[in-house]
């Protein structure tokens, strides 16, 4: 997907593309973890849908979660293990989108390193 370090400086227009493309794969990772939150919290926790929302929006954005009092060992162990997987999951989106930018920083900055020598 990246040129090698010995070869030129992608286009500004396939770093776009390839900026684009990172960012909608992060958003689908994020689309796919808010689902994943909402229906445990829908179905495990047992919340409506609009505080389903809230709380695995709020986890998972690492604001922490809104509702507390849990019902059941079920609900606190979803609620726990979601709340590590968002931790990754917001790593890897990070990752994920940011990718391209540090690519083309380090190559750019390596061919600036091999015109000085």
């Amino acid at each position: 997907m990246y040129e090698h370090h010995s070869r030129p400086l992608a286009p500004r227009r396939v770093f776009a593309r390839r900026l684009a493309a990172s960012a909608a794969l992060g958003c689908a990772l994020l689309a796919a973890s808010l689902a994943a939150g909402m229906l445990g919290y829908r179905y495990v926790v047992g919340e409506p849908w609009m505080q389903a929302f809230v709380d695995a929006a709020m986890i998972l954005a690492g604001m922490g979660p809104v509702t507390t009092a849990f019902d059941s060992d079920a609900a606190r162990l979803f609620a726990g293990l979601y709340a590590l997987y968002s931790g990754f999951a917001a790593i890897a989106m990070a990752g994920i989108v940011f990718a391209p930018v540090a690519h083309r920083f380090l190559h750019r900055f390596h061919l600036d390193m091999e015109a000085r020598r």
